[in-house]
């Protein structure tokens, strides 16, 4: 007897592998994007976007992407499955990097040229608000029960506590010289932030904004005005960090617990940004001078493929 049909597909789909998604690498340069899918370790798709595409982020539902097209001064919503422009949000001028609100609606951009940070509601293509901050912000970062942002100013040296409810600055905490990114960890308890000049990541306590720790980097054989801490991502457990460090063509691994430097893993050259693949069983950086992107096994922190993508690559998305 021949299978019914919606047996028939369910044995089909049980037949097919799992997708294993792609990450999505924005070229400054040349005005791209490349598509890497993870499970060949290919670039198998090059879209073309606004002038220097920089930060890229998705929806909660990856139904849209949003890239931070910085010398066209807008923030560019693309349609991910067809590559197509949908519409442009009005983002401010020179936005760099932004982050989307755990409600998925409001889009907090850095306007380095402004010193502002622009609220823009992706529903209703609105300015919702515009926040004074300090010199050329940068970094963006929202807590993960949606009531803090956090905007780093390059020039200023600190990063801005902003209380989403009201739009308006609650804190603002030293840091070393030139913060570019920031990120929430530890249910939200704490805050770390990565200072390029400076050669450090500062890490405060969110209750008091407090300072915790000071986490500086030594890698042999490198002078220490190349070590220069961009952008960082945490593992699924939060116990450790990955940090970029730039000029200094390595990725250091931070134990999240104790603060200490444990390895420093050899990737391409100016290594800025990076993202996890879906299951976060690899890291993927983007090295700017280099144009490539280094794939670092998480479980053995070992870079293990170079792949080559566009001019100056920069920012990083996972999409499943």
């Amino acid at each position: 007897m021949r299978p019914a049909p919606a047996a028939l597909c369910l044995a089909l789909c049980l037949a097919l592998p799992a997708t294993a998604g792609e990450i999505w690498v924005t070229n400054e340069r040349d005005d791209t994007i490349s598509v890497i899918d993870v499970e060949t370790l290919e670039v198998v798709r090059t879209i073309e976007t606004g002038d220097r595409p920089r930060g890229i982020t998705f929806a909660k539902d990856f139904s849209r992407v949003y890239i931070c097209a910085s010398d066209s001064d807008t923030v560019q919503v693309m349609d991910p499955d067809t590559g197509e422009i949908l519409h442009d949000l009005p983002s401010g001028e020179d936005p760099e990097q932004f982050v989307l609100h755990p409600d998925n609606r409001h889009l907090y951009i850095a306007n380095e040229d402004d010193a502002v940070t622009t609220v823009v509601d992706v529903e209703t293509r609105k300015v919702v608000a515009q926040i004074n901050v300090g010199i050329e912000p940068e970094g963006m970062a929202v807590s993960p029960d949606g009531k803090i942002v956090i905007t780093t100013s390059e020039t200023t040296n600190m990063a801005h506590w902003i209380d989403t409810a009201t739009h308006t600055l609650f804190a603002n905490t030293l840091v070393d010289s030139r913060p570019r990114h920031a990120e929430f960890t530890k249910g939200g308890s704490e805050l770390w932030v990565s200072s390029e000049i400076g050669g450090t990541m500062t890490v405060f306590r969110v209750a008091d904004q407090s300072e915790v720790a000071k986490i500086g980097f030594e890698i042999p054989g490198v002078h220490p005005d190349k070590v220069q801490p961009v952008g960082f991502r945490f593992t699924e457990d939060e116990k450790t960090a990955f940090v970029a460090l730039g000029p200094a063509n390595h990725v250091a691994v931070v134990n999240a617990e104790t603060y200490a430097v444990e390895k420093y893993i050899l990737v391409g050259r100016r290594v800025w940004h990076m993202e996890f693949s879906p299951d976060r069983s690899l890291l993927f950086t983007t090295n700017g001078v280099s144009g490539d992107v280094t794939v670092i096994d998480v479980a053995s922190q070992e870079a293990i493929r170079t792949i080559k993508v566009g001019r100056f690559p920069w920012g990083a998305a996972m999409r499943p």
